[in-house]
């Protein structure tokens, strides 16, 4: 694994991981019933981090990758969209939010927001690398 991708990994997967991490953690060392293992808050947060890093990536981008750095920011701010909806929809009382349906959603919308951050990365490496070997 590349540098970039190391980094990537521990400062931006890890991090956007630790509200899970916590939430587990609580839920490890409290009576049964109290925290819930799974929370669609967690997964929005997780999700959250990984496209912001993913703009702030791309714009450290020269002008040669603007057409991807466009397609990549126009995804990250749509996924960001998504994502402060089903924020705004975790403060809704359970009785009108399924809480299981939003669960499920947001670690879909997770799971799909973490290979499209990894491909940016990957994409980014790539290009660093023969950066380097013109350079």
């Amino acid at each position: 694994m590349t540098d970039k991708k190391t980094k990537w990994l521990i400062y931006t997967v890890l991090v956007g991981l630790l509200p899970g991490l916590c939430r587990v953690l609580a839920w490890i060392v409290t009576n049964s019933g109290i925290v819930n293992i799974l929370s669609p808050s967690d997964f929005v947060a997780f999700g959250l981090v990984l496209h912001i890093s993913n703009i702030n990536e791309v714009e450290h981008l020269g002008d040669e990758e603007r057409d991807w750095k466009t397609v990549q920011n126009g995804i990250s701010i749509t996924f960001i969209t998504f994502y402060s909806v089903l924020y705004t929809l975790t403060l809704v009382p359970d009785k009108v939010v399924d809480i299981m349906k939003m669960t499920y959603c947001s670690g879909v919308l997770a799971i799909v927001s973490f290979l499209i951050s990894y491909s940016v990365y990957d994409r980014i490496a790539s290009i660093e690398k023969v950066n380097k070997v013109q350079g």
